[in-house]
């Protein structure tokens, strides 16, 4: 079992299934929420349980998914496609060593002109 929260812990979550590799995305909107680019894992619904969430907040970002983060501190949390089975959870949300590895990033078109992408993880223009 893994666990995670905000910074003020208004939003506390576990997770008992399988979480996906962290993938960095590096499109406009993660940079504006986060201040430089999103690393998220994700993993099924029906995994993601809440120990606290009084203070969860989500904003529809685009047409097609919302983000969720804490309306207390401020805390990016999750990305979630509209209609998706899974929810994508911001890794350094998680509490404690995961043992996850970034495998790739995405929307690398987008990503600041102040940082490069040095890992050797796959690189996608785009999303897909």
């Amino acid at each position: 079992m893994t666990t995670g929260s905000c910074l003020c812990g208004g939003v506390a979550f576990e997770i008992t299934g399988p979480l996906r590799p962290v993938v960095a995305c590096h499109c406009t909107q993660c940079r504006k929420q986060s201040g430089h680019y999103g690393a998220f894992t994700a993993c099924d619904d029906k995994d993601l349980h809440f120990r606290a969430r009084d203070t969860l907040a989500w904003y529809k970002a685009s047409p097609l998914a919302g983000r969720g983060f804490c309306k207390a501190c401020g805390s990016l949390l999750f990305w979630k496609a509209d209609g998706a089975a899974h929810t994508s959870i911001a890794a350094g949300s998680l509490d404690g060593k995961t043992g996850l590895k970034t495998e790739g990033h995405i929307y690398c078109a987008d990503k600041g002109d102040y940082y490069e992408i040095c890992d050797g993880a796959y690189q996608k223009a785009q999303w897909n």
